[in-house]
């Protein structure tokens, strides 16, 4: 009790810390107040949700740990936070009309995997398809069932600038690799005619943990910049040129909000929810374009492989916003492992079928695109294939 106490004693210590802070901020130099946001980050982000958090018994819910007790009623999920808004709503609609709890732990693709490898959970969810290491680790065949299309968009805290500002492929690849420092750089004001930009240093936020959004966000530069191939390349977790990190969608999107001159990428949802602005992207037509449901959507409209596995982004689409991507549940395809009852398989099955069609009709309002007809018909015979015992699950 005594030690529960004193936890929750500093969790509130540190919001009133960091609020301390954000009030005398004007007061301060940016570099004096960039650094104690770097040293009050996790307390802020883990401290000031205190009391909060969702527990482990709900249906979904936020965390770093999946070490709950699984009943036969609730299926245990982790992994990606680009989808947990949706997968938030889902579940609860689910759980009103079948009676299945679903409890899904928020902590990034990276521990949805390594989850899913310790056998741990009932499904992970990933924004990237595996890659070779983490096949190899598993050493079993693992579906990858699209859920939606998101949008990953590049946020920035800049009060001075009314209307929305514009980036192309060039500067956006040059602000993250440390090539451009200031918000007023004449490639910067370039695209932006007309624009009154501050002198403010430009401050990058970026994914600190491994995540599938991270692997979109970088896929995209490395498609559009070949220095930024060379050099930091692609994947969930890289070596950053520039910046601080931050864990989740939430944790960028806090050093965004709470730091002048900040940029950084997070999923359309959540900017949404939290009202940050965020940049219209010129894509590989010449357009500028605004992240929204209908120009991912338009991304995604393109031909789908029959293992689903396939990267939106830089898409060809005229319409099309370039940073685009699916997400991805990952069941294995064969389900009696661990001496798993046929009851549980049956289940994840039946709630993965629901999400791809009953489902997608929460994602609009959550800002998320549905899948195409294309997409759903390569769903349902990905989640044709699992097995039991070496027999089809559907039948």
């Amino acid at each position: 009790m005594l030690k529960g106490k004193l936890r929750k004693t500093i969790g509130l210590l540190s919001c009133s810390v960091y609020k301390l802070y954000s009030m005398a901020f004007k007061k301060l130099n940016v570099s004096i107040f960039i650094l104690a946001a770097v040293i009050l980050a996790d307390l802020f982000i883990s401290g000031c949700s205190g009391s909060n958090n969702k527990s482990n018994k709900d249906s979904t819910a936020k965390g770093t740990s999946t070490d709950v007790t699984a009943d036969a009623n609730t299926l245990l999920g982790a992994g990606s936070t680009f989808v947990y808004p949706l997968f938030s709503k889902l579940f609860a609609e689910y759980n009103k009309e079948t009676g299945t709890k679903v409890n899904y732990q928020s902590i990034g693709s990276g521990g949805g995997i390594l989850q899913l490898t310790n056998k741990t959970i009932d499904f992970g969810d990933s924004d990237a398809p595996l890659n070779d290491e983490q096949v190899k680790k598993i050493g079993a065949p693992v579906l990858h069932i699209p859920m939606c299309a998101g949008a990953v968009v590049v946020s920035y805290n800049l009060p001075e600038v009314k209307g929305t500002l514009k980036l192309d492929p060039d500067v956006l690849a040059n602000i993250f690799l440390g090539k451009i420092t200031k918000w007023n750089d004449p490639q910067i004001a370039k695209i932006n005619p007309g624009v009154s930009l501050p002198s403010t240093a430009i401050f990058v936020a970026h994914r600190a943990d491994g995540s599938g959004t991270t692997n979109i966000f970088t896929t995209y530069l490395s498609k559009v910049s070949s220095e930024w191939n060379t050099k930091p390349g692609k994947g969930s977790s890289i070596n950053w040129p520039v910046g601080l990190g931050g864990k989740g969608n939430e944790g960028v999107a806090g050093l965004i909000k709470q730091t002048p001159g900040a940029i950084g990428y997070i999923e359309l949802a959540y900017a949404m929810q939290n009202k940050m602005p965020f940049a219209d992207l010129k894509n590989k037509s010449g357009n500028y374009i605004t992240p929204t449901v209908a120009s991912t959507s338009a991304a995604g409209n393109i031909a789908i492989p029959a293992d689903a596995k396939i990267s939106l982004t830089n898409t060809d689409a005229k319409d099309g916003y370039p940073i685009s991507g699916f997400t991805w549940a990952l069941i294995y395809k064969e389900q009696n492992y661990n001496q798993r009852p046929k009851d549980r398989a049956e289940k994840i099955v039946k709630l993965l079928w629901w999400n791809i069609h009953e489902g997608q009709k929460y994602c609009k309002d959550l800002n998320y695109a549905q899948l195409s007809p294309a997409a759903v018909t390569v769903a349902e015979n990905l989640l044709k294939s699992a097995t039991f015992d070496g027999k089809p699950i559907m039948q």
